[in-house]
């Protein structure tokens, strides 16, 4: 049984990166997993991090981007609950090659990640790995679930303490175009729809998402959408839909209204 309180203790009391190293390897062998990993991830898409993946790997996933179509970090970046990688979707034919991959590799063919949102788009995870069956690895996550969170949040916590010259520079202001356009992207709408309501082109509208992935430091749209929810330049979910006032395009009854602006 892991003395969470006292494995905190000595998070807390770390003042290196290397301590911490050694309390990541001390998880992976107290739960008896392939591999434990923190993997932090700026806005501007620079990464840093340490665990027990062996080093021919991390060097491999660099060299190849695999960032940019790594399932498990576009899922996290999408999600801030705990995510099994096996409920992440896989059906793309770069990421089904990216998990041959990954198992040639010995990362696992099981994974759970907990996201942490950090200041500015920074996204961290603490993922565990192993190579086991469905019923075996399920079993585990139900079980640990509540001191992995746990552990992930102060050990991000601490990172970023002792990792000071990291912290991102503050994001750009979006204009109100780019901005509808990230919000009703984040509520689901589709490129197509997003262009109607508000009577861009779609062309038009490709400019506005690229000018607020440039201002945001974002790898993709998903990850543009993500971190200005992050940052509160956007607000999506019921928040928005319940919104009165003419934003994000919308009439003061609260109906979905199209922009005659251009």
């Amino acid at each position: 049984m892991l003395e969470l309180d006292q494995f905190l203790q000595a998070l807390e009391q770390a003042d290196a990166l290397d301590q911490i190293q050694d309390l990541i390897v001390g998880l992976r062998d107290h739960f008896q997993v392939d591999h434990v990993v923190y993997h932090w991830v700026s806005a501007d898409g620079e990464q840093y991090g340490f665990g027990t993946y062996d080093l021919a790997w991390v060097q491999h996933y660099v060299e190849k981007d695999y960032l940019r179509i790594d399932p498990v970090v576009i899922g996290c970046f999408q999600r801030f609950d705990p995510v099994d990688w096996k409920r992440l979707d896989w059906s793309s034919k770069a990421a089904q090659a990216f998990r041959k991959d990954a198992i040639a590799h010995g990362i696992g063919n099981q994974g759970f990640s907990i996201p942490i949102r950090g200041p500015s788009g920074q996204l961290a995870l603490l993922t565990a790995s192993h190579s086991t069956d469905d019923a075996t690895w399920a079993t585990f996550t139900e079980a640990h679930q509540r001191d992995w969170i746990l552990i992930a949040h102060y050990l991000n916590q601490k990172a970023l303490e002792l990792e000071k010259g990291r912290a991102p520079e503050p994001v750009r202001a979006l204009s109100p175009r780019e901005t509808d356009a990230l919000t009703y992207l984040g509520m689901g709408y589709s490129r197509g729809q997003v262009a109607d309501l508000l009577n861009i082109s779609e062309h038009t509208l490709r400019a506005y998402i690229e000018s607020a992935r440039f201002k945001l430091g974002a790898l993709n749209t998903t990850h543009a959408v993500a971190r200005a929810i992050s940052e509160g330049l956007i607000v999506v979910g019921g928040a928005a839909r319940a919104a009165t006032g003419g934003w994000p395009g919308r009439d003061t009854e609260g109906k979905i209204a199209k922009s005659a602006a251009r």
